[in-house]
Formats: C-alpha cells, sequence, structure tokens
C-alpha cells in the first residue's frame, strides 16, 4: 500500500510538471529554425527552412531607430520586430517593440496571451499600468522616465500613456517569437461579425444607442 501511494504521488508531480511544460513554447531541438512561411506543413508555430539555405539576413531587421508614425486617434506606433520580420526568431522565445507616442498618446489597453512583456522607456515619461484577474481587478499603475523598466505579466490587460510635453519613445522585449495581441476596444466592439449590441449593452450596463455608436467607432 505504501508503495502504490508513493507511486501515485510520483504521478501527481509528473503530471503537474508536464502540464506546466506543455503550457509555454518548448525548448528549440536545434541550432535554429528559420521560419518558411512558404511551408505549407501545419505546425504550432512556423515550420523549419532547410538549414542550408539559412542567410544572415534570416537573423537581421534594420530600422527600429527610425520613429513610427503616431498620426492616428490614438498617438501612439508599435513597430514590432517578431518572427513575421525576423524568421530566425521561430522558436526561440523572445521578440521587440519600439513604441513611439505624442504628447499624451496612448498605446491602448490590450493584452499578449502568449508573453510577459518587459518595457524600459528610452525618451519622455510614460504613466504605465495592469489590471490583476476577476475578481480583484486592481490598477497596478506607476510613472515611469528615461531608464525606467516595468514589466506586464503574461495575459494581463496593461496599457501605457504619455505624460510628459514631448513625445516619448519605449522598447520592450516580449517573451514569445509570437506574443499576439489583441485591443481590448477593438476585439469588443470592432469584432467581426459584431458581437450583439444588447450583449454589450448589458456587458458595459449602458444603453444600446451608446453600445452602437461605441461600435461605429471601430
Amino acid at each position: 500500500m505504501a508503495n502504490l501511494f508513493l507511486l501515485l504521488n510520483l504521478i501527481a508531480v509528473v503530471s503537474f510538471c508536464c502540464v506546466n511544460v506543455l503550457a509555454f513554447e518548448p525548448s528549440p531541438m536545434q541550432d535554429f529554425c528559420v521560419a518558411d512561411p512558404a511551408s505549407l506543413a501545419r505546425v504550432n508555430g512556423l515550420a523549419c527552412k532547410d538549414p542550408k539555405s539559412v542567410q544572415a539576413e534570416d537573423f537581421f531587421f534594420s530600422g527600429l531607430h527610425l520613429a513610427g508614425n503616431t498620426t492616428n486617434a490614438v498617438g501612439s506606433k508599435v513597430t514590432p520586430v517578431n518572427v513575421a520580420q525576423v524568421p530566425g526568431l521561430n522558436t526561440l522565445g523572445i521578440s521587440l517593440v519600439r513604441v513611439d507616442y505624442v504628447p499624451w498618446g496612448i498605446n491602448p489597453p490590450h493584452t499578449h496571451p502568449r508573453a510577459t512583456e518587459i518595457l524600459t522607456v528610452l525618451e519622455g515619461s510614460l504613466q504605465v499600468g495592469f489590471v490583476t484577474s476577476n475578481p480583484e481587478n486592481r490598477l497596478i499603475t506607476k510613472v515611469l522616465k528615461k531608464g525606467d523598466v516595468f514589466v506586464f505579466p503574461i495575459g494581463l490587460v496593461h496599457y501605457q500613456r504619455n505624460v510628459g510635453n514631448g513625445n516619448a519613445v519605449a522598447i520592450a522585449a516580449l517573451s514569445s517569437q509570437n506574443p499576439g495581441v489583441i485591443t481590448i476596444a477593438n476585439a469588443v466592439f470592432g469584432s467581426d461579425p459584431a458581437i450583439a449590441t444588447d450583449v454589450l449593452a448589458k456587458a458595459f450596463q449602458v444603453d444600446e444607442s451608446i453600445a452602437a455608436l461605441m461600435q461605429s467607432k471601430f
């Protein structure tokens, strides 16, 4: 009976470990797996191209020193450097973004379903924050200055706002080559097909006309 008890405990521990390992991107099993977007293979991620055809350009990106075009409704621009721009990032579990902000511009509330983000301010001042999960929904926020660093945990809704009088710039690293992004307002009010207006009205506790107005913005 004692041996059976130990065996059951061992199975439980192994199962727990396996669940945690499979929840995130697996470690690469070779030096690199440069993405082959032309491949028809269906895998969790992108198939590898023939290593013999790999070139330095597969690991290279140029232009992160250039400011993004912030002429838009939110006053910010995200320039990504992920597996779509650098095929050599495939399976390596890391990527970058540059974010430019006009004065009082925002990077609106959003989530990265597959990555934790660590952000550092290069120029200006940013108010940043993230919201914890239900039921607490606590806002954790701080004003950052040049050289400051802040972490946004994986999957949590977060945002940034330029609170300075000049333009601001930040660089962020994310723990996935394809972190994904879900901008809350776009997803809720701009889905295709649209979420029923009465559902949104009830969810946000507003009149249907207001919900419809919000949908018209997206």
